[in-house]
């Protein structure tokens, strides 16, 4: 969208609004122009001014390990008590996302809340709309309900004194367009998974954002469908690899800056295939954003597969969930088994929001685990995807 073009002067009829006794006869336009959207003005008595961001130049030690209980074990499989409240419930796609109705996060029980646990395990990410009850200290508290808070060594904190376990996400009106300094495929990420315990559950609330259709989607990818594309061989030789997940770039970006980096950046090295422990299904466990090498085998066949997990990762639309924001909306995901990537493109608006995650367990690999596709097609009868690609193409569209 141009920055400057955000005043809508067109009118164009609402085919919704006919008047049924003359069919030629609209009663009632609509402002329409392509492209364009109203602008939000927000003067000195911005509501969420104690969440605006700021760099505290604090420095902590390093992270201690912590145990972790997860409480998605706890959980109703079938998510009785979550739903006992929902208006509606449907999923994005049969492989990531979830939206449900009805639910107040802010007010759960933890019968609730662990089955909250297990539908954002079990399906990547899961949506709730307009939740206008759920300020950051109930944000906080369903997130520590979950684990122990992670807290970022280089983002941004509210300015309110301590939320330093709350990560700011800010684009103000005279933000710069930064889509130039990346890659799309390095733009996909799970959150710092150079940590020796990377997060599980993570919320993120939107407090100001574009109007609907002004950009600033938020797009997740489904690691559990990712290791389903991979072939069986595949899939077997990356069982046996690590992968290096480092902060080093990230630090070194926040000094450039004349940011404070308040934790010592860490290199830690995880398994590319991994085992999730409240739905025993294998996910990949990749990071186009943080993972530099994979241990154990030539450069150039190491920067081949990251390029190959790339694509997949970036490029596999059937394993994409899309949501399109609204102002107190929350998506809840699950770090261990997704990746997530901004959108570009919504100047010239604000977008504000908070993001809360938990410490989760160390990856492992258990090798007797099942895949997501395999668990389903037991269970229901899916049929599996056919994964030879050396057949007739004949693509007709």
């Amino acid at each position: 969208m141009a920055p400057g073009l955000v005043e809508p002067t067109a009118q164009f009829a609402d085919l919704h609004s006919v008047d049924t006794k003359s069919p030629l006869k609209l009663k009632a336009s609509v402002n329409y122009v392509p492209g364009r959207n109203f602008v939000e003005k927000h003067d000195e008595t911005y509501k969420y001014e104690d969440l605006r961001p700021r760099f505290p130049d604090l420095h902590w030690p390093a992270l201690e390990e912590v145990p972790y209980n997860d409480k998605g074990l706890l959980g109703d499989p079938e998510f009785k008590h979550l739903l006992s409240s929902a208006t509606d419930v449907f999923d994005y796609n049969p492989k990531i996302g979830t939206e449900v109705h009805g639910v107040d996060l802010a007010n759960l029980t933890d019968a609730q809340k662990n089955d909250l646990a297990r539908l954002v395990s079990t399906r990547g990410v899961v949506f709730f709309r307009n939740q206008t009850n759920f300020d950051i200290d109930a944000q906080r508290e369903l997130g520590k309900y979950f684990g122990t808070l992670h807290s970022h060594a280089t983002t941004a904190c509210p300015r309110r004194p301590g939320l330093e376990d709350v990560h700011v996400v800010y684009t103000g009106e005279g933000s710069p367009d930064l889509r130039a300094l990346f890659t799309p495929t390095f733009l996909w990420h799970s959150d710092v998974t150079y940590e020796v315990q990377p997060p599980s559950y993570t919320s993120l609330k939107v407090l100001t954002g574009p109007p609907r259709g002004g950009g600033g989607d938020t797009l997740w990818s489904s690691q559990y469908a990712a290791y389903d594309q991979l072939s069986a061989p595949m899939q077997k030789y990356l069982e046996g690899l690590t992968a290096i997940h480092s902060a080093d770039l990230q630090a070194q970006g926040s000094r450039d800056l004349g940011r404070p980096v308040r934790r010592d950046p860490v290199t830690t090295e995880h398994p590319l295939i991994r085992t999730h422990p409240v739905t025993g299904w294998k996910s990949l466990f990749f990071n186009p954003g943080f993972v530099t090498k994979i241990v154990g085998i030539p450069k150039t066949e190491s920067d081949h597969i990251i390029s190959l997990l790339n694509e997949i990762v970036a490029t596999s639309p059937e394993n994409h969930a899309r949501f399109q924001w609204n102002k107190d909306d929350v998506a809840f995901w699950d770090n261990r088994v997704t990746n997530h990537s901004a959108s570009y493109g919504f100047a010239p608006h604000r977008r504000h929001a908070v993001r809360v995650c938990c410490q989760a367990e160390r990856p492992y690999l258990d090798p007797n685990s099942k895949s997501q596709e395999d668990d389903l097609s037991e269970r229901y009868g899916i049929p599996k995807a056919n994964k030879d690609g050396s057949g007739i193409v004949n693509y007709n569209d």
